[in-house]
């Protein structure tokens, strides 16, 4: 019996393999399973086969949640999970998050309590992710998020910071610990290094907080003054004192930016309208410092979907850079949406 079953599941899988040469992406789905191959003939011990198998499984049960939410636009949530419902901060998250779902976003927090808990309490769990993370001390989700199926659990700290930052167009820091720094400069150095898409990073505190400013006075008296990073990079965040000039900002970055897409020589980057002549001639004045030796150009890729949004999307500009020119790149980024 146990031959039968065994013999009936090899014949399954066979099936299935010869379904993939057929399915669309097989490249990939080949890569994929060439890869688990790689392990076995490489003699990878039960320790890395089981680290390689629980990260593909949590990504791929993650994939499956996030997947019908794609064309909506998100925003993660971070902070001090030791935060209090009559603290400043935690009444600030939530009714942040209650206004930037009014806004058509949905919000993705850690899960846990304090800050994430007001937010995914502004945001509705209808409009709410959370990405909790199992740890040696127990860490239960937030009554907002806890049991629904946009819940989802992970082991490793790599695969939840994955999907953070693939699933979200923005970012909102509220005062926290080492969880949320780690979270801050994780994502700040992913877009310095141009290999997360640009998007607006808030650090939101009530009007007494100087807790970003003091932050920030680090970074620029100890990174910046000592040349370690660039003063354009400080254009990859802004400190805001109040719901509506945090959600503004976000908002803003999106009023004629649309989303991006790197290549080697540049990027391109999708409008909601076209450009003229005379703006395109206007951006390439002012940033001619970050193109490689030519201007930017208009493409001809009408209603491209980006990110698996369903938007029509009216127009694509190639803008070719340095990628160590991300600031300025913001910066390119902010004057299109003055345009």
């Amino acid at each position: 019996m146990s031959r039968h079953v065994s013999h009936t599941r090899w014949h399954q899988l066979l099936d299935r393999l010869d379904a993939l040469e057929r399915a669309p992406n097989s490249d990939l789905l080949r890569g994929l399973l060439g890869s688990v191959v790689g392990l076995f003939e490489q003699g990878a011990d039960r320790r890395d086969l089981r680290m390689a198998h629980l990260a593909l499984r949590e990504s791929r049960r993650a994939l499956e949640v996030f997947a019908p939410y794609r064309h909506v636009p998100k925003i993660a949530i971070f902070g001090s999970a030791r935060t209090q419902p009559d603290q400043p901060s935690y009444r600030m998250a939530e009714a942040f998050a209650r206004e930037i779902v009014a806004h058509g976003f949905m919000v993705i927090t850690g899960a846990g309590g304090g800050i994430m808990e007001a937010a995914q309490g502004g945001a509705g769990a209808k409009r709410s992710f959370g990405l909790n993370i199992e740890l040696p001390f127990e860490q239960e989700a937030n009554r907002y998020i806890a049991g629904d199926p946009k819940l989802l659990d992970f082991r490793f700290f790599f695969t939840r910071k994955l999907f953070f930052l693939m699933e979200t167009r923005a970012l909102a820091l509220f005062p926290g610990g080492f969880g949320t720094l780690d979270e801050g400069f994780e994502a700040l150095t992913l877009i310095q290094t141009g290999k997360a898409t640009p998007m607006p990073i808030v650090l939101m505190e009530s009007e007494n907080s100087t807790y970003w400013e003091d932050w920030r006075d680090y970074i620029c008296d100890h990174l910046l003054g000592r040349g370690l990073i660039s003063e354009e990079d400080l254009r990859l965040l802004a400190i805001h004192h109040s719901v509506e000039s945090g959600v503004g900002e976000v908002l803003r970055f999106f009023r004629v930016f649309h989303s991006a897409h790197r290549h080697k020589n540049g990027v391109t980057l999708w409008t909601w309208r076209p450009l003229d002549d005379t703006e395109i001639e206007r951006l390439n004045d002012t940033f001619a410092d970050m193109m490689n030796g030519r201007g930017i150009e208009r493409l001809c890729i009408p209603n491209k979907p980006i990110m698996d949004t369903d938007a029509e999307v009216l127009s694509c500009i190639d803008v070719p850079m340095n990628h160590r020119h991300q600031g300025r790149l913001r910066q390119l980024i902010d004057e299109i949406n003055r345009l």
